[in-house]
C-alpha cells in the first residue's frame, strides 16, 4: 500500500485517460452487473433481456438485474462525490458520509418515521433520509469545532464515531421491539442494492441530479478555498457560501442514496482518497473521476458478494466495510496525513 501511494504520488495520469479508462471499466463492470448472479446468462440473453424481452429465466434474470445495476452505479457515484467534497471543505482525510454520521444520521431519521410516524413509502424517506443527513452534518461540524484549535481532522473524526454509535444504539432500541418490522430494518441497516426497483430510482434520481449539478458548480470554488479562508476571500469568494453550496450538494447525494440503498459506507472514503493520489487536488478532475471510481467499487462490491456467497449474497454494505476497514486504519496510521 505504501509503495503503491507513493508511486501515484510521485506520477501523476493525464486526467482524461484516467476518465477514459474509468469510462471503460465501469462499461465492463454493469456488463457483469447484469451476467452474474445465482443464474449465469449468455450474451444473447443479455441482448434480449435489454430489448425487453422475458421469455425465458436467464432473460427474466437479466432484466431484474437492471435496475439493480443502475442504483448502484449511482449510488456509487453519488457516494463518490459526496465524500470527495466532504474531504475537501474539511481539508480531513477521514471524512466519509459514513464515519461523520451522515449516512447513519440519514437512517437514524428514516426509522424514526417508520417506527413511530408509521411512514412507508419511498417517497416520504427521501425527505426524511436529507434532513437526517443534514441535520447530523451540522451536529458533528458543531461538536468537532468546539475547544481553542477548531475542528481538526482528529475532531472530526471523533464526533463522527461517536455520534454514529450513539444513533446506531438508539435506532436499535427503536426497532428491536417491533418485531413486525425489526428484520426488514435491520436488513435495511446493512446496506445493498438488492431491492432496487425503477419505482425508487426515479423517487431519489431528481435529489441526485441536483446534488450532482452543485458539486459541478461549486468544484472551482473549493479550489479556491483550499488555498486557505483568507486568500479565497482576498479573491472575493464568500467562504461560509461556498461552505454551505458544497455541503448541500454532500448532503443531497448521500441523503437520497442512503434513502434507496440504507447507509453504505466507507466508498465516500476510499475512491476520493485514491482518486486524489491520481489527479491531484484540483476538485472539476476529483469529483469527476471519483463519480466513476465510486460506481465502479459499488458495482464491483456488487458483483463480488453475489459471487462469494452463491447461491445467497452478501449485502454491498458487508462487502464495502471488508474494503474500507483496513484502507481507513492505513489511513489514520499514516503520520504526515493531516489535512488536505
Amino acid at each position: 500500500m505504501k509503495f503503491l501511494c507513493t508511486y501515484f504520488s510521485a506520477n501523476r495520469f493525464p486526467p482524461m485517460m484516467l476518465i477514459g479508462c474509468s469510462a471503460v471499466l465501469l462499461i465492463i463492470m454493469c456488463t457483469l452487473s447484469i451476467s452474474i448472479g445465482t443464474r449465469v446468462v449468455a450474451w444473447q440473453d443479455i441482448i434480449n433481456g435489454l430489448m425487453g424481452s422475458v421469455a425465458t429465466m436467464e432473460e427474466a434474470s437479466v432484466a431484474m438485474r437492471l435496475p439493480r445495476t443502475l442504483l448502484a452505479l449511482l449510488a456509487g457515484s453519488a457516494l463518490g462525490i459526496s465524500g470527495a467534497i466532504m474531504q475537501s471543505v474539511t481539508r480531513n482525510p477521514l471524512a466519509d458520509p459514513g464515519l461523520l454520521g451522515v449516512n447513519i444520521g440519514a437512517s437514524f431519521f428514516v426509522v424514526i418515521g417508520l417506527v413511530w410516524f408509521g411512514l412507508s413509502q419511498m417517497s416520504h424517506y427521501v425527505w426524511l433520509a436529507i434532513f437526517g443527513a443534514a441535520t447530523t452534518a451540522l451536529f458533528v461540524h458543531v461538536i468537532s469545532a468546539i475547544g481553542h484549535d477548531g475542528a481538526t481532522p482528529l475532531k472530526f473524526a471523533l464526533a463522527g464515531a461517536a455520534t454514529s454509535i450513539a444513533i446506531s444504539s438508539f435506532i436499535m432500541a427503536v426497532v428491536l421491539p417491533r418485531n413486525d418490522i425489526a428484520g426488514s430494518v435491520q436488513s435495511w441497516q446493512i446496506g445493498g442494492v438488492g431491492g432496487a426497483t425503477y419505482g425508487s430510482i426515479t423517487l431519489i434520481l431528481p435529489f441526485l441530479l441536483i446534488g450532482g449539478l452543485l458539486s459541478l458548480t461549486v468544484a472551482r470554488k473549493l479550489n479556491t478555498i483550499a488555498l486557505g479562508d483568507d486568500v479565497a476571500m482576498g479573491l472575493g469568494e464568500s467562504v461560509t457560501r461556498i461552505r454551505i453550496h458544497a455541503w448541500l450538494a454532500a448532503v443531497l447525494l448521500a441523503g437520497a442514496t442512503t434513502a434507496a440503498c440504507g447507509p453504505i459506507g466507507f466508498v465516500g472514503l476510499v475512491v476520493p482518497h485514491l482518486c486524489r493520489l491520481l489527479v491531484g487536488i484540483d476538485n472539476r478532475w476529483l469529483m469527476t473521476l471519483s463519480a466513476l471510481c465510486g460506481a465502479n467499487l459499488l458495482l464491483a462490491a456488487d458483483v463480488l458478494g453475489r459471487i462469494l456467497a452463491r447461491p445467497s449474497e452478501l449485502s454491498v454494505g458487508i462487502v464495502t466495510a471488508f474494503i474500507g476497514a483496513p484502507f481507513f486504519i492505513w489511513i489514520v496510521r499514516r503520520q504526515k496525513v493531516k489535512a488536505l
